[in-house]
């Protein structure tokens, strides 16, 4: 009995001869650009002692810094949370909009798409800037921008979830004449609200950290109290201040992978 021979792939078909040329052609990319932008790649190491000093002064969190960072703390997932759902709740209806197997008119569904590109297109802080100079320093400028945040994010993901759902019920109910607004009720939602109270619960964590930035720009929330303390060289409340956003945006993580086996 003679043994099958097992084909032989030629050279340019061998996974490690292709891995080394992805390499060399992602590591000349990153030279050429390193040198286009003038990025200085040495300083990095040059400057590491500095990045292990400012670890250093960071390990010795300031506890008694605690109840003084609560309330901002608090502040900022009231925050998050409002400007999360505010933005959600537009989002829906304008990624069912934007949604290919559910809008057949291409010109509305590229224009919602369209709205749904230049919201997105704005960064986070450029509109924190405009809305403090509208509406002030606090939290309302805050809660505007992650609104606005929110909904460009959800919108997008809710829609390309949208268009991967099972259509035989949709089609099953239009057959008994069902009206849009109940196929979507009964036949759209039940199938995506799993990914939709994930992308939730994401953009919320997303929003937690990001509320901390924007406290830069007086927009109230904790990053106010983080501006103050890197600004005085306080590393150790600054640490206190990163040690607490960690721990709600671990606690938000938990609650989204519990909410996620309950829904399976």
């Amino acid at each position: 009995m003679t043994t099958p021979e097992i084909p032989q792939r030629s050279w340019s078909q061998r996974w490690h001869v292709k891995a080394v040329g992805w390499t060399v052609l992602l590591v000349a990319l990153l030279v050429g650009s390193s040198r286009m932008t003038g990025v200085d790649v040495g300083m990095f190491f040059s400057n590491f002692d500095q990045f292990t000093n400012l670890l250093v002064r960071m390990s010795q969190p300031a506890w008694s810094y605690v109840p003084i960072i609560i309330q901002p703390l608090y502040e900022t997932i009231q925050m998050a949370i409002l400007g999360t759902t505010i933005g959600t709740v537009f989002a829906v209806p304008f990624a069912v909009l934007a949604a290919s197997n559910l809008v057949h008119n291409q010109w509305l569904r590229g224009f919602i798409r369209l709205i749904l590109d230049l919201v997105r297109t704005l960064p986070d802080l450029l509109l924190a800037a405009i809305f403090v100079a509208i509406f002030g320093i606090g939290s309302t400028a805050g809660v505007i921008t992650l609104a606005i945040f929110s909904f460009g994010m959800i919108s997008k993901l809710f829609y390309e979830v949208i268009e991967t759902i099972d259509m035989g019920p949709l089609e099953a109910m239009e057959s008994v004449g069902a009206s849009k607004v109940t196929i979507i009720w009964y036949a759209v939602l039940p199938q995506i609200m799993n990914q939709f109270v994930s992308y939730f619960l994401y953009t919320l964590e997303i929003n937690v950290r990001a509320s901390t930035v924007l406290g830069y720009l007086g927009a109230g929330g904790i990053g106010v109290f983080l501006q103050r303390s890197l600004s005085e060289f306080d590393y150790g409340k600054t640490a206190v201040i990163i040690l607490a956003t960690l721990v709600v945006v671990m606690v938000i993580d938990g609650v989204s992978n519990h909410l996620r086996r309950v829904l399976l």
